[in-house]
């Protein structure tokens, strides 16, 4: 079976704990997902079944949506609700302009120390292994960018958030990192994920809901491959550049069918009778291979060939 399942993740389970269920739901071993969540938060978490394992890194790309509830006053060794309080700051002086103030100036590209506990990894070792032995190691600052940051809620201590962000954004970092612009801390109580790439919570369902589709016979809300990659660009090709794709070989621009109007670099989706048969980089220029027009980057064979 392949495909990609949108899971509404519930509170309380790491992302690998849903891939471990679904394992045992479709009874096949071949599962991943795309874009990891802690256990404190909820919502939207790629699934991917199969073939569909072979499609996750062209979905990690994708923009995401959370909606985060952050404390002001408590910082915690996690920065979330599930660490040990490690310092208590009173709210002197703090009112709601001034929150707003602060959170306005996170907006655009920003830098980011990634957290102790998280799966960034240092030599090879998760951080948070590291964190859980009282192990803390230098990070590397990366740059994220916030698209948008909403404050949508102040209700001293707790401050309700809606941010638009790139991927590897950490959501827990950016309310510590408000709360000490702040002077006075903060850490994450609530955290979901109701967007990841075009992607949604309406489309998401539990994994409750899916195991009753499951035992009722019901289609289990698997979408194809070629919905899975619906964001990228889609290029039609000719049957003989198919039958060539089918051993490796990239087609040239007289295989297409229309106008190939994308510049070097975008990554597509090559299709024939609407089925995928490969994802690749439209490369004219390329000097790796001087056959075809693209730079391969994953082909299907089976049920996605033609």
């Amino acid at each position: 079976m392949n495909g990609l399942l949108i899971v509404d993740k519930p509170q309380g389970i790491t992302s690998h704990d849903v891939v471990r269920k679904v394992r045992r739901l479709f009874k096949t071993r071949k599962v991943g997902h795309a874009g990891t969540l802690d256990p404190l938060a909820t919502g939207v978490l790629l699934v991917a079944l199969g073939e569909g394992t072979r499609v996750l890194q062209f979905l990690v790309e994708g923009a995401k949506t959370y909606q985060a509830t952050l404390k002001l006053g408590e910082v915690t060794d996690t920065q979330d609700a599930e660490g040990q309080i490690i310092e208590n700051r009173p709210l002197v002086g703090i009112d709601e302009p001034l929150v707003r103030s602060a959170c306005a100036e996170f907006s655009g590209v920003i830098s980011q120390l990634p957290p102790m506990f998280s799966a960034v990894k240092k030599n090879g070792i998760p951080l948070h292994r590291l964190a859980r032995q009282g192990v803390e190691v230098e990070r590397e600052s990366r740059d994220v960018t916030i698209h948008r940051l909403d404050v949508v809620g102040v209700r001293l201590p707790w401050v309700d958030l809606e941010v638009d962000c790139s991927k590897g954004t950490y959501i827990r970092t950016l309310c510590h990192d408000i709360g000490q612009s702040l002077g006075c801390g903060a850490h994450v109580t609530a955290l979901r994920r109701t967007r990841s790439g075009s992607f949604t919570e309406k489309q998401s369902l539990s994994l409750e809901e899916i195991a009753a589709r499951l035992d009722a016979g019901d289609e289990p809300g698997l979408l194809s491959l070629e919905e899975a990659l619906r964001e990228l660009p889609a290029v039609e090709v000719v049957a003989s550049a198919a039958a060539r794709l089918q051993n490796g070989i990239p087609p040239e621009l007289d295989g297409i069918c229309g106008d190939m109007n994308y510049r070097s670099g975008d990554t597509v989706v090559l299709l024939h009778c609407g089925r995928l048969q490969a994802v690749a980089c439209f490369a004219p220029e390329r000097e790796k291979e001087k056959r075809g027009d693209f730079e391969l980057l994953r082909v299907f064979k089976g049920p996605q060939a033609a």
